[in-house]
């Protein structure tokens, strides 16, 4: 193996959250300034998938009725409620310009940490991963 596959052998790319309700302007979840990390976000992408570097995709995806949603955000999910990135909603959707590819992994968390009551410790390490690259909004709640 040459030294530049070497390189990025055991390293994965976490984009973590990139969803309308959280990137578009008016979304109930809307994070100042997420729009204008989009372009960097597809560049890595981009680069990820030209060296061969498994695609993490977190995103939250909730029940519409709220019932797996934090207690303190469950007033979010009555009857005319935005319900944020419930499962199916356009909300839910990654922003225009991100695609999961077939050969990507999708990971679904319902709570801030992408590694709380989720599977992705055990992919990483099943697929060898020790290093992680990380497109995210909040360099604290998300991972």
């Amino acid at each position: 193996m040459a030294d530049a596959e070497m390189k990025w052998k055991n390293t994965a790319l976490l984009v973590i959250d990139m969803q309308k309700d959280f990137i578009l302007p008016g979304g109930p979840m809307h994070v100042g300034g997420g729009a204008d990390i989009v372009p960097n976000v597809i560049k890595a992408v981009k680069v990820a998938r030209s060296r061969g570097i498994p695609i993490i995709w977190v995103v939250r995806e909730h029940d519409p009725l709220g019932r797996d949603v934090e207690l303190f955000r469950r007033h979010l999910y009555g009857d005319d409620k935005p319900k944020p990135t419930s499962k199916g909603s356009v909300g839910a959707e990654l922003v225009d310009g991100l695609v999961i590819k077939d050969d990507d992994y999708k990971l679904v968390k319902t709570r801030f940490s992408a590694f709380f009551n989720t599977h992705l410790h055990s992919y990483l390490q099943g697929a060898g991963i020790n290093k992680c690259s990380n497109s995210k909004l909040y360099s604290t709640n998300c991972v």
